[in-house]
This record gives C-alpha cells, structure tokens and sequence, in this order.
C-alpha cells in the first residue's frame, strides 16, 4: 500500500524552476516523504535503478530522453512496470493523450500547473494503484499467465475483465493479439476492428491492424488505418512513408498522395519529410505529386537551389525542355561548379540541335572534371 504522506516521488523536468515548483506544492498539499529529482528520462532512469520510488511525476518534453520514452522504458522493465507515471506537458491536450495512451500512462497534468489539480491527479492514482478495479486485476493475472506462455488462460482472465469493461479498447486491444498468439486471426482482426470502433484515440490498436492488412498484401484496406494516425500523431511517420512508397509500387497513386500529404503536415521538419517524399515519388516515377511539392518549395524558398535542380529533372522527364532547362540555368548560374546542372544543360542543347552551346558546357565541366566519363561520352556523341 502506498501512503500519500510518506511515499516516495520521482519527480524528473529538464527545468529546475518546474522542480522547484513542483516540490514546493507537493510540501503544501503534504504529500510524499522522500523526494527524488532528475533533469531528463535518463537521469530518472538510473535513480529507479538504483532507489525505490512509489510515483514519478515526469515532464513530456525533455532533452537527452524525454517522457514518452522514459515511461516506454518503465513499462518495459519488470521491476517498474506497475508504477503509476503522471505525465507533464505544455503540450496541446490532444497531442498528448495520443502519445501517452500507448504507453499506459496513469494520468496527465497541462502547465500551468495547479495545486488541486496535482493533488486531484495524485491521490486518483495512488487510490488506483492501493486498490485495483476488477477488470485491472484480471488483466494483470493475464498478463502474467501470457509471459509464462499460457495463452488460452491469459484469454480467459481477459474475457473476465471485459464483463467489468466490456467497451475497454485497451483489453479488446490485448485480447485480439492474444488470439493471434494461438493462430486464430480471423477472431484476432474482429477484437483488434472493436477496439478501434470504441476509441478513436487507440493508435496502436489501429497501427497492430494496418499491419495486418500490409501482411495480408491488402495495403488498401490498410491506408484508411494509416490516415486516421496520422491525423493526430507524428510518431509512426517513418512507417507511414514506407507504406505510401509500396502504394506507389502498388499503383495505388491516389491513397499513397493522401498519405504522403498527411505525413507533411504532422512533421516537425517539414523540408526533411518533403525532400524525402519527393526522392520517393521520383525513383517510383510518379511525377505530378512531387511537382507540385517542388514548385511550391521553390516559391517559398527561391534560393533553395538543391529544389530547383530537381524541379528541372522532373520537367526533363514529363519532356517539358524549355522548363527544366531555365531551372538548370538557374542553378548553374548560383551554384559553382555544379556538374550536373551542367550535364542537363549540354544535354538538351544537343537535342535542341544547338552543339556550339553543349560544347561550351561541356568544356566547363572538363576544366573542372577532365575525365568525367559523361561529358566525354557526350562530347564524342557531337
């Protein structure tokens, strides 16, 4: 049993303001005895290991590890898994519940904190750790029957639980995958396909099923699952972009832009991902999309000289001559030395017919380059 006033408090903020703060409040409100404090997940994570903490109260955003990943690891770790975790953020609301709710956090706090809702958060968790709800208790036993590798009885607690809980996506989340642990798909997708019904929010639910359909080779039925993700959370972006490039291989063009568009507008780094998307969509020969991403960059940023050139290589493909090599020029005549541009300027101007200009072109390119092996070979096709 844990006791508000004598328990053990992790508290771990990058901020030593927050610390403060958050030490001072809990002294006023009177709870927790021993205070531990860490500046970022890893430093929290070595006092766990080396101290007993019945709470932490960690900060989402943090350098060198932050919260999201700190708590991945206490929930990954025997020894901490049950611990109740409540989770800080200045974050907007939604953004954190979707993260956090994979990670089975116990509770959340917005900045500005404030005294009563610190000692509301407190005392619901520390009530629910004292004295677990029915579905909880089972769910646990599930868990431990699982790890021994008793699959048929982990089911059994878990159907238990739903009778407290029968709308829980979490246990209809673990009771699917248990299924799939006993090779019964089909009834595995339809738990998994209740657990997304009942909670909008329950990404990794929806994540577990679009992975099924990827293994099914019905990418299809899996890209309206990414989409949803991707609607709130940037943390399964990597896996997206290699699911909108097998749409494309697929020649599922449509679906595949809509991902695409989706994984731009929940990047952080937006040029990184557009750059990334755009290489994508012109090793896959799909032309328009990527155009339209590179005309748009291009107007943001006119200098951004690396754009340009792969704009000319894209009207260069769709045949538009006059387009690609204005934008060649373009780079040729900001970037120095820039070989390449160069090559595409030659090489138009000798399917322009127009070889005293491609051979001045390729003459810069020897002075720099002398056995560029391109420019000679264009050289002798002149």
């Amino acid at each position: 049993m844990i006791e508000i006033s004598t328990m053990s408090i992790l508290i771990v903020d990058d901020m030593k303001s927050m610390r403060l703060t958050i030490r001072k409040m809990l002294q006023n409100l009177k709870i927790g005895k021993n205070l531990r404090f860490a500046e970022n997940g890893k430093e929290g994570l070595d006092i766990l290991n080396n101290a007993s903490c019945d709470i932490a109260i960690i900060d989402w955003n943090m350098p060198v590890m932050n919260g999201i990943d700190m708590l991945a690891r206490i929930r990954n770790d025997i020894s901490h898994r049950d611990m109740p975790v409540i989770m800080v953020t200045a974050e907007s609301q939604r953004d954190i519940v979707s993260e956090v709710a994979e990670t089975e956090v116990d509770a959340y706090l917005l900045k500005p904190l404030t005294l009563a809702a610190l000692d509301e958060k407190i005392r619901a968790v520390v009530k629910k750790a004292n004295k677990p709800d029915p579905a909880t208790i089972h769910r646990l036993k599930a868990r431990d029957y699982e790890e021994n590798g008793d699959y048929n009885s982990a089911i059994d607690e878990i159907k238990i639980a739903l009778t407290y809980k029968p709308s829980a996506s979490r246990l209809l989340r673990q009771i699917g995958l248990l299924h799939f642990k006993i090779k019964k798909p089909g009834i595995a997708l339809k738990c998994l396909l209740k657990a997304a019904s009942v909670n909008k929010q329950d990404f990794i639910t929806r994540v577990h099923i679009a992975d099924y359909y990827i293994k099914k080779n019905q990418l299809e039925k899996a890209g309206p699952y990414f989409l949803e993700i991707l609607s709130s959370s940037s943390k399964y972006n990597d896996r997206a972009m290699d699911f909108a490039e097998k749409l494309l291989i697929r020649g599922s063009r449509s679906l595949a832009i809509d991902v695409f568009s989706k994984i731009i507008i929940r990047s952080k780094k937006q040029n990184i991902a557009i750059e990334k998307i755009i290489d994508i969509c012109i090793e896959r020969s799909e032309l328009k999309y990527p155009l339209s991403l590179l005309e748009q960059s291009v107007k943001e940023n006119p200098s951004n000289y690396d754009m340009i050139y792969k704009t000319g290589v894209i009207y260069l493909e769709i045949d538009d001559l006059e387009k690609a090599l204005n934008n060649f020029i373009e780079v040729d005549r900001h970037v120095r030395g820039h070989i390449d541009a160069k090559l595409q300027i030659a090489r138009i101007y000798i399917d322009k017919g127009k070889v005293l200009q491609a051979d001045d072109y390729l003459n810069q390119i020897l002075r720099i380059e002398q056995n560029n092996e391109d420019a000679l070979a264009l050289r002798r096709e002149i």
